[in-house]
């Protein structure tokens, strides 16, 4: 259904409505993550930008990646994330001091660049191609290519990472 819409050009109504819906509640939720005094709060706010994004995950069909992002990211690491949060007790107080004095202009230097970066190589990558559906871009089998790849070529490195992760 979503393979036609784009093929005309067009988004059904359903879908944009949804997204003109959560896209600026995960945008505000990704601000009020960042502005926020509270690491709890923040926490919470992520939580909400995982679970949206997984709603626009499962919206393009990428129903298995919509569940991933919620049992692993939202389940898992977030949990773990405040499990650590409560445990260590963050005070307020604390997170006002400017351990390093002068960081926050070079920090703030370092986003605008780092922000300037990742628009210019988005658009870069994608203006002046046309949109293609899901279905699509995987006729040629996407995902065997990659495995093909993953256990073929980059075997060794796919079994060191693994270890690590186990390790870690």
């Amino acid at each position: 259904m979503i393979n036609l819409a784009i093929s005309v050009g067009q988004t059904e109504t359903p879908e944009a409505v949804m997204f003109w819906i959560l896209g600026p509640i995960a945008v505000l939720s990704a601000l009020g993550m960042l502005l926020v005094k509270k690491a709890v709060h923040s926490a919470i706010l992520l939580a909400w930008v995982m679970i949206t994004l997984a709603i626009f995950y499962i919206a393009q069909d990428a129903v298995f990646l919509g569940i991933v992002q919620v049992v692993v990211y939202t389940g898992a690491v977030m949990m773990l994330f405040l499990f650590i949060l409560m445990l260590v007790g963050v005070d307020s107080s604390d997170s006002l001091t400017e351990t390093i004095p002068g960081l926050r202009p070079i920090a703030i230097t370092a986003a605008v660049g780092f922000g300037g970066l990742m628009v210019s190589l988005i658009a870069r990558a994608t203006l002046g191609r046309e949109m293609v559906g899901l279905t699509v871009a995987n006729a040629d089998g996407n995902v065997q290519a990659i495995a093909k790849k993953l256990f073929s070529t980059y075997v060794w490195p796919f079994e060191v990472v693994s270890a690590l992760l186990i390790t870690a």
